[in-house]
């Protein structure tokens, strides 16, 4: 007879817990690992081929509960700067998302596609409408940039809300299950919500209320343009691609004057980008960034930043040495209902097999991350 050996309380913990399903609006996710989105870059004429259906399923295959999907562009001139980026407009676009969506359901998972449009982050002249202005609330870049774009006007405004509602729209017309809106890391909807990008003297700028409008009302366009039970995430952040130091709320107060209006809005699920998952939010609580989200919106949350991983953010992209991290905390937060789920960016960039070995307790069989992942869609 050969003898056997139990799993490790943390193994056998990390099966329980995170297999447990969780319950988004009218979408019942299987399990509470999401894949984080990431910019891959591997959409020739922002249209998903067969290899990007591939890369997706892959992670769906192996027990990833949602799959949040790249960023991609909205349909407004001025939303991207590549044309590998993936695009949510467009005959041909659509289809091959279409596509991404019945692989992964096949597979056994869930999936949105996120919303995006870059703002003043666009650099002037490039792909895929090379002759499209660089537009933000005020025409001010993250780095405090005053020359490099123009403010947004009315009739911009209601075009960028009208395309975020039509991917929305299409997105649940074509399969997927639900919406993620980016609101964060300093692009279009957060230079709004961020006061260095928002000096408008119009009812888009001033206090966090009404620098929250714009965000609203894109949220609320969606509403109307999709069904009562339709996911809508929104995901933000306090830090800044260029301004890690950077913060939307210094204390919860702030943080739910921006918060509230969107949770009016319709709102059904917060996913709260930090660097580090483990970090406190504000001084003398626990409670990270979704927790602190949670709290003040009773709203379903994801948690996100460097799970499974130790190391600098920037330095593991960079190529430098990360080591893997347990998630006995990780584990321990959920169980204290801070946060409803779990997006797992690098890790599971760099392994595919990622939540299937978690889910079966084989963390020995986890690779650490190696920034030449990013070069394949492995």
């Amino acid at each position: 007879m050969t003898d056997t050996v139990p799993p490790t309380p943390s193994a056998s913990r990390a099966a329980d817990i995170l297999s447990r399903p969780v319950t988004l609006n009218g979408l019942t996710v299987p399990n509470r690992i999401a894949m984080a989105p990431m910019t891959r870059m591997f959409s020739p004429g922002g249209v998903p081929g067969d290899d990007v259906r591939s890369y997706y399923a892959r992670r769906a295959a192996a027990g990833v509960g949602l799959i949040v999907t790249e960023g991609t562009y909205v349909g407004h001139d001025s939303a991207g700067d590549s044309d590998r980026v993936p695009r949510f407009h467009g005959a041909e676009q659509l289809a091959g998302w279409a596509r991404v969506a019945e692989d992964v359901h096949a597979a056994g998972g869930t999936i949105v596609p996120q919303l995006w449009h870059i703002g003043m982050v666009r650099k002037p002249g490039a792909a895929p409408v090379a002759e499209a202005p660089v537009v933000g609330p005020s025409g001010i870049r993250v780095d405090g940039t005053e020359d490099a774009g123009r403010a947004m006007t009315r009739a911009d405004l209601d075009d960028v809300i009208g395309a975020f509602a039509q991917a929305a729209e299409d997105a649940e017309r074509i399969g997927f299950d639900g919406v993620e809106v980016h609101g964060a890391h300093g692009y279009l909807l957060d230079q709004f919500l961020w006061e260095r990008t928002n000096r408008r003297g119009d009812a888009y700028g001033g206090d966090p209320v009404a620098r929250t409008k714009f965000a609203a009302e894109i949220v609320a366009a969606i509403r109307e343009r999709v069904s009562p039970e339709f996911p809508v995430i929104f995901r933000y952040s306090q830090w800044k691609q260029e301004a890690y130091d950077a913060r939307l709320a210094e204390s919860p107060e702030d943080l739910e004057a921006i918060l509230a209006p969107l949770t009016a809005a319709g709102v059904d699920v917060f996913h709260a980008s930090t660097r580090r998952y483990w970090l406190p939010e504000f001084d003398g609580s626990d409670l990270n960034l979704a927790g602190w989200t949670k709290k003040l919106t009773g709203k379903p949350t994801i948690t996100v930043g460097s799970v499974g991983l130790d190391g600098d953010f920037i330095g593991a992209f960079l190529g430098q040495d990360s080591a893997l991290k347990g998630i006995d905390d990780l584990l321990d937060s959920l169980e204290r209902d801070e946060f409803d789920m779990v997006a797992v960016g690098r890790a599971l960039l760099q392994d595919p097999q990622w939540a299937a070995k978690v889910l079966g307790g084989r963390f020995d069989e986890l690779k650490p991350y190696d920034a030449a992942a990013l070069k394949t869609l492995s």
